[in-house]
């Protein structure tokens, strides 16, 4: 029997991203997540060609200016957008610089956009890598041992104290320009390059961060999703206590990602942990946290706890995982709470998964590679950071039901919806079914049959960076002008000369 729930879709939505990555898949996910519900989208892009453009449930694509965006900027960008949409929309911040420049300049937006009830300063301070350890000390959550270094010194004497290999982090990764040639993450292995990090301090524009390394092993990484907000408003539930409470959301388990094993969710698996999910609470309660959250944990096998390692104030690339068997995510929750509608009850899909088919093949094809060399598993089993290619490659991508022990129900998937957002335009509410694309449960990042163009658009692109990248490696040196090269050297004369005969 087919579930039907009366979804309002009045009024339209704005995906924002000032992130200017084009294969973000997360913002695909929330077009067609609320585009699919009849809501007419818009979203900020970084790029006219961006595959995000060429989907079918997007009604308008608005560009990021070029250059740094300042306050300024951004408030401008933002009420300009809102006078191209012509009225009142609710914003869906993708990233950790979205999600902060929102909070912090609400007052100026409100009137424009639906946005969640936030303290000003709670997005920034939960993104940054550097204040995340005293928030966890409050909450009493687990968290790496980590120190900030003033000095290159201190960098050096840190790394000797944490042990080698250890993690660095840019405190402020959305500050990172495109062109310092930084990471975000970085896996240290001397103390030389913890002083060459350091020194890099100033061109990063946030401070460095050194974190001791917590081995990985298969199912030690774990994320969790919720979309969190005062009970009353949200859920009509007036005998609850005051408080954001989760209304939407769950744990699941990373099995692939990229870059290995510091990097997003290539293939995640929706797995309820109880530990994980009773620590995304207190976290929230501590802070008083508004709006979508994704955390990032691991868990220490020397001690068995799981430790935070970030919080990210905004949805998670791979947040349509957790999509109940109504078709209900985190983004279609923030719309229906902030429009003033209730959010039913989730029904969650324990086992459902989630493939972002570019990054997974990467991941697989580099574990296949390891297990290839010579030795080289026997290598990674014996030492931490290479304990995560333990995995089978040859079912690295595998969607099969691979549930726990005990749950075996089975929901389908959410049937796509035959119109895109243009013709939900002067439609007051549309329906959401949940029917069955023969009757799977899983989801990949790209590719959809209702909406092929996009999948399309990011193969041309990831194909053709590709291309670039190899052509530049394949490339012979330039020759050096004839003027400036080096003579070629002389024989050299033996040290002994035979007499003549």
């Amino acid at each position: 029997m087919t579930l039907i729930r009366t979804f309002d879709a009045e009024v339209p939505a704005l995906v924002l991203r000032l992130d200017r990555n084009p294969f973000h898949h997360g913002t695909l996910g929330a077009v067609r997540s609320l585009g699919r519900a009849g809501v007419e989208v818009h979203a900020v892009v970084e790029a006219a060609d961006s595959p995000v453009v060429r989907s079918r449930f997007l009604r308008g694509a608005h560009l990021v200016p070029p250059g740094p965006l300042g306050a300024r900027q951004f408030t401008e960008l933002l009420l300009r957008v809102s006078d191209r949409i012509g009225t009142t929309a609710v914003l869906i911040a993708m990233d950790d610089a979205s999600a902060i420049h929102v909070a912090a300049h609400g007052a100026l937006l409100k009137d424009r956009y639906l946005l969640p009830n936030q303290p000003v300063g709670l997005p920034g301070l939960l993104a940054d890598k550097a204040e995340l350890a005293a928030v966890c000390a409050r909450a009493g959550i687990g968290h790496p041992p980590s120190v900030v270094p003033r000095s290159a010194d201190e960098a050096a004497e840190a790394a000797g104290a944490l042990g080698l290999p250890l993690v660095a982090k840019w405190s402020r990764p959305w500050l990172l320009s495109p062109v310092s040639g930084l990471r975000s993450t970085t896996l240290v292995r001397s103390t030389a390059a913890a002083r060459a990090l350091y020194a890099r301090a100033e061109c990063a524009g946030s401070r460095l961060l050194l974190q001791r390394y917590v081995p990985d092993a298969p199912r030690t990484d774990w994320f969790f999703h919720g979309y969190f907000s005062d009970t009353q408003a949200a859920t009509g539930d007036t005998g609850a206590p005051e408080g954001p409470r989760c209304l939407v959301g769950g744990s699941g388990l990373k099995e692939l990602s990229w870059p290995a094993r510091t990097g997003l969710t290539a293939k995640g698996r929706w797995q309820p942990n109880e530990e994980v999910e009773e620590a995304a609470r207190r976290l929230v309660q501590q802070v008083g946290y508004r709006g979508i959250l994704d955390l990032d944990f691991r868990r220490d096998e020397g001690t068995g706890s799981y430790q935070l390692l970030d919080v990210n104030p905004r949805p998670g690339a791979q947040f349509r995982l957790f999509t109940d068997v109504d078709g209900l995510d985190v983004v279609r929750a923030q719309y229906l709470d902030l429009t003033g509608q209730r959010v039913p009850h989730s029904v969650g899909r324990p086992g459902r998964v989630f493939v972002a088919e570019n990054y997974a093949l990467l991941s697989a094809a580099m574990s296949l590679g390891v297990r290839n060399r010579p030795g080289e598993v026997q290598r990674m089993r014996a030492t931490g950071p290479g304990a995560g290619f333990r995995q089978n490659p040859g079912t690295a991508l595998g969607v099969t039901d691979e549930r726990p022990r005990g749950d075996r129900t089975t929901a389908g998937a959410e049937e796509p919806r035959q119109a895109g957002a243009a013709g939900a335009v002067g439609r007051k509410r549309a329906v959401v079914e949940r029917g069955g694309v023969g009757g799977r449960d899983w989801e990949v990042a790209w590719f959809a049959g209702d909406d092929p163009r996009p999948f399309l658009a990011m193969l041309r692109a990831w194909f053709g960076r590709g291309a670039v990248k190899a052509g530049r490696r394949l490339r012979p040196p330039p020759l050096l002008p004839y003027r400036t090269r080096r003579p070629a050297p002389r024989p050299r004369e033996p040290d002994h000369v035979p007499p003549l005969p």
